[in-house]
């Protein structure tokens, strides 16, 4: 039940990565099913994919294996790979689920070669949809300084969105805030966080359905948004739905940071 444009968002955001590869060993960090970790697998890229959810590899291995993606269960913020191990890193939509996103951003750096590039994509703080599994959310400032720490090249830009589809999440956020108002007393936030969680998860294909009814497909079965309603921008405003972030040359020593004012190659 996941809206057309949140699919095409997450679709577009691997694009953009994959437009930027060349050969050499990649690590997807929070694969998942899988979906689009196959698209970055080439002969001269061999992959691996690695998810905490092993459910989730399961129906990944279903695809992934035939394609020669290797897959791994393991933590983000504590990776069983040795240091220098890939030569390019995905983080798609996973930095945001720690809520302390530090150790997975060294982690990043970490099993990255010295001449490596790491793509971190994750929402942009002001544009976001209120989601509990979204623990630590980041403006461009703050995850320049994030990837700073651990990284001596870093840019940060937006993944823009067609005058459509911001419309489509803007309205989205309008209803959802609608529905939100109902809770009065803001018991979501004074619930246990585990509560709050199951809630979340139970009532979120039903709000789907409720909202969504109409906007599931351009009336022909077809969906109504794809990646191709994405573009990588270099400005980032309140509205840009998330942030693209290109980190090159992990940190061994105590060299200093560099933020780059345009994309790194």
């Amino acid at each position: 039940m996941t809206p057309d444009s949140l699919l095409a968002l997450h679709e577009a955001g691997y694009a953009a990565v994959m437009a930027r590869l060349g050969p050499g060993r990649l690590l997807d960090v929070g694969c998942g099913e899988g979906s689009q970790t196959a698209g970055l697998a080439a002969s001269e890229r061999p992959v691996v994919g690695v998810d905490y959810a092993v459910d989730a590899l399961v129906q990944a291995s279903g695809h992934l294996s035939s394609r020669g993606v290797h897959l791994v269960a393991g933590d983000g913020a504590v990776l069983a790979f040795a240091t220098g191990s890939f030569d390019w890193v995905c983080s798609s939509h996973v930095v945001e689920h720690f809520a302390e996103p530090g150790g997975h951003v060294a982690e990043l750096a970490r099993v990255l070669r010295p001449g490596g590039t790491c793509f971190v994509v994750t929402p942009n703080a002001t544009a976001d949809f209120e989601n509990p599994f979204h623990r630590h959310l980041f403006g461009p400032e703050d995850l320049g300084d994030a990837l700073g720490s651990h990284f001596t090249d870093v840019w940060v830009g937006g993944l823009e969105g067609s005058d459509e589809v911001k419309a489509d999440f803007a309205g989205r956020r309008a209803k959802a805030a609608r529905l939100l108002r109902l809770d009065v007393l803001d018991l979501r936030h004074r619930v246990p966080r585990s509560w709050y969680v199951g809630a979340y998860t139970t009532l979120l294909p039903l709000a789907y359905r409720l909202l969504d009814r109409h906007d599931r497909n351009d009336g022909n079965g077809g969906r109504r948004f794809g990646p191709e309603d994405f573009f990588v921008a270099d400005h980032v405003d309140d509205t840009t739905p998330v942030l693209f972030a290109v980190a090159r040359r992990p940190r061994r020593g105590t060299s200093t940071p560099t933020h780059c004012g345009h994309e790194a190659g």
